[in-house]
């Protein structure tokens, strides 16, 4: 059987994302620029379904944060399985019939969860050893940030950003 897509009613329209329509109002280089020059059009009483920040330029970057040793894998996979170990301790806790021993039940699960993290993230660090010894983080960052609003009300936007603050 075959199905059919459905038109895109008032509820689907927001299923697949699109640029807002209108005009740039003012651009800015900073994003924290921008909130604030829509939090002034949003003092002065502005419509506010009428008022978006698109970015331009977008570029990838990717930031070095340091050397991945098997020492520092270790630790970052004790944190990372301890999680859930927590969690299972949780619930071994909360759903035992008689709450004997919170030691085993409780931080049992996290001591072997911690072991078993450790173990897996140096083992998965010595398979890809050869292919990357750092770690990072990586960002979508624009160089440029664009206020944009209806057309009808770009003017009055302009105006409201140009005044000063009350």
């Amino acid at each position: 059987m075959m199905s059919t897509p459905r038109s895109l009613t008032s509820r689907g329209a927001n299923r697949f994302p699109t640029m807002p329509r209108g005009e740039v109002a003012v651009s800015y280089d900073t994003y924290q620029q921008a909130q604030e020059a829509v939090g002034h059009l949003v003092h002065a009483d502005f419509p506010l379904n009428n008022i978006s920040i698109v970015g331009g330029d977008i570029k990838s970057v990717e930031r070095v944060t340091g050397r991945m040793s098997y020492g520092r894998v270790a630790l970052l996979g004790a944190v990372s399985g301890s999680y859930l170990g927590f969690f299972l301790g949780i619930l071994f806790f909360l759903f035992q019939p008689e709450n004997s021993s919170i030691v085993s039940v409780f931080f049992a699960p996290v001591i072997i969860c911690a072991g078993f993290g450790m173990l897996f993230g140096v083992l998965s660090h010595s398979l890809n050893r050869n292919r990357r010894e750092y770690s990072s983080v990586m960002q979508l960052i624009a160089s440029r940030y664009d206020v944009v609003v209806d057309p009808d009300l770009v003017n009055r936007a302009r105006n409201v950003l140009q005044s000063p603050p009350r």
